[in-house]
């Protein structure tokens, strides 16, 4: 049986919207390539295992390696630097999400 449009949107549990997700950009798809290939162990590392031990879906992995995918939250972007071995800003770059403030002062006012 086929699940309705409804049923198909709904998410299986809640998620906390008041809390900004924060982003990391990769710095670039080859130097993830790179140290996939000789991690702080030595060791290389397949997408299948990266994903394995990041516990970050193979398919973000391969879009990032091909870059048809350039960030992910903080802590997918913590995991996979923590299994390669690197610090986080090695391999990746924060990004600050802009958001509207409601208690700064009003840039637009017109003084006279």
């Amino acid at each position: 049986m086929l699940k309705s449009s409804k049923q198909c949107n709904e998410l299986p549990h809640e998620v906390d919207m008041s809390t900004p997700v924060l982003l990391y950009r990769l710095v670039s798809p080859a130097l993830l390539r790179t140290l996939m290939r000789r991690t702080g162990t030595g060791e290389a590392l397949s997408v299948r295992a990266l994903a394995a031990r990041s516990g970050v879906g193979r398919g973000t992995i391969g879009n990032l390696l091909t870059g048809e995918q350039e960030s992910i939250p903080e802590e997918s972007a913590r995991k996979i630097a923590d299994v390669i071995g690197v610090d986080i800003l090695i391999l990746w770059v924060p990004m600050q999400r802009a958001e509207l403030s409601t208690s700064g002062p009003d840039l637009l006012a017109v003084t006279g």
